[in-house]
């Protein structure tokens, strides 16, 4: 048996565990299965593996598992929740104002506008977006329409009048269509004005989430790009509100991060 060190976070309800690199060399899709699951596990939407960074561009390098042991390009919700563990454990009195995350996406930054330990918020560039036209799948029950969008990872965007009480069944089917070979995350979109969207969501590998951000940057550039809306544009998810920003074709992406709890895992491979 193996104690493992972790930090679990949250970010509008989207929560990680963050590990050091170093502290585990096991089976890491196996980990993130089983300290994931709510009920046998500490619960997660997924694992943030963190190591040093090249103390030059980066302050740290992550890489993400999912709950159901799949990899990720990036989260934009666990970038913000390393960063703000990155924050927490520095020494009392240090100025810290930006924290630059490599991600299998690329380098992030996070700038921090509020300090209020264990709860912090940040702004992070997220970096270029990239929008394709309408796209229309076919499914079970018919044919749907949505937006795709990268974040540095696969999105796809509809827009609806009303979430359907089965919308999770419709957003699986799509999330493994033959189209994205490599999976895709699923957003739903329903437009309140041309400030605020409502969204859900549905990842890869981690099933419906309280919250996502790149999801959030996807549902926002799509409104924006077909001019449902307008930046900066608040997007609502059932964990809470982040702010999106798309400007000179850049996205920045505004929310909160919490610290929930230390403490050990048990491990037996």
């Amino acid at each position: 048996m193996k104690r493992v060190p972790f930090v679990k976070a949250t970010a509008c309800g989207n929560d990680f565990i963050l590990i050091e690199a170093s502290e585990f060399d096991g089976d890491k899709a196996e980990f993130a299965r089983r300290i994931c699951e709510r009920r046998l596990g500490v619960g997660a939407d997924g694992v943030e593996w963190t190591s040093p960074g090249d103390g030059v561009e980066a302050d740290l390098e992550i890489h993400l598992t999912n709950a159901d042991g799949s990899t990720a390009e990036i989260s934009g919700n666990g970038t913000r929740c390393v960063a703000a563990h990155w924050v927490a454990q520095r020494p009392a009195g240090s100025k810290i104002d930006r924290v630059a995350i490599r991600t299998d996406a690329g380098l992030k930054v996070c700038r921090l506008m509020r300090d209020g330990n264990p709860e912090f918020e940040f702004e992070t560039e997220m970096g270029l977006a990239t929008v394709s036209g309408p796209l229309a799948l076919q499914l079970q029950a018919g044919a749907v329409e949505g937006i795709p969008v990268s974040i540095g990872n696969p999105h796809f965007a509809i827009f609806v009048e009303s979430f359907a009480e089965d919308w999770q069944a419709q957003a699986a089917q799509i999330g493994v269509h033959p189209h994205f070979p490599r999976g895709v995350n699923v957003e739903l979109s329903r437009i309140l004005s041309s400030a605020e969207i409502e969204i859900r969501i549905f990842e890869r590998g981690a099933g419906e989430t309280q919250s996502s951000g790149t999801g959030s940057c996807a549902s926002a550039v799509a409104a924006i790009s077909t001019g449902r809306a307008r930046s900066p544009l608040r997007v609502v998810s059932p964990g809470g509100p982040q702010t999106v920003r798309w400007e000179s074709g850049t996205v920045y992406l505004r929310g909160p991060a919490s610290i929930i709890c230390h403490g050990e895992y048990l491990w037996t491979a």
